[in-house]
């Protein structure tokens, strides 16, 4: 592959790169956490969560995808294991199948923490000028952030 040249240096992009895999990360343990309680969930709003879950999942899928473009738009290598993922994600995994209200709480939160992760990401990529960085993560912000009130309305 040739030199990359989109006006953002080597170390400006590897910064950016980092944050966004921590968003990488984050994104996909929500994504796993989010597809198993689509699974497992049971109870008086089986349906209604069910449903739910799997749209969340869905737009997660689409998402990582992005998010993972992204990072090699930038020149740098985007991580694909549950190793990685795990040291990178400040999402901690679930044990067990907890019930449909605290399967909300447990989503509610990993949103929100994904709005933090998103917050800490946006300063670097608008510290060093890549709009589209921003913009990307400025977009997922908006979603988790949505989807959290969403989650939040269901307790």
């Amino acid at each position: 592959m040739s030199n990359i040249d989109i006006g953002i240096n080597k170390q400006d992009r590897q910064d950016i790169a980092e944050q966004l895999k921590n968003l990488l990360a984050d994104s996909y343990t929500l994504y796993l956490q989010t597809h198993n309680f689509h699974w497992n969930v049971t109870g008086p709003q089986f349906r209604q969560l069910h449903l739910m879950f799997e749209e969340h999942y869905m737009e997660l899928a689409t998402a990582v995808d992005d998010i993972a473009e992204r990072i090699r738009t930038l020149d740098v290598a985007a991580p694909g294991t549950y190793k990685s993922f795990a040291s990178l994600s400040s999402i901690k995994e679930v044990e067990g199948v907890p019930e449909a209200k605290e399967m909300v709480a447990l989503l509610t939160s990993g949103h929100e923490q994904v709005v933090k992760t998103c917050r800490k990401a946006l300063k670097v990529a608008q510290e060093s000028d890549d709009e589209s960085s921003a913009a990307l993560i400025s977009d997922r912000m908006r979603v988790h952030e949505k989807t959290a009130w969403m989650l939040r309305a269901q307790q």
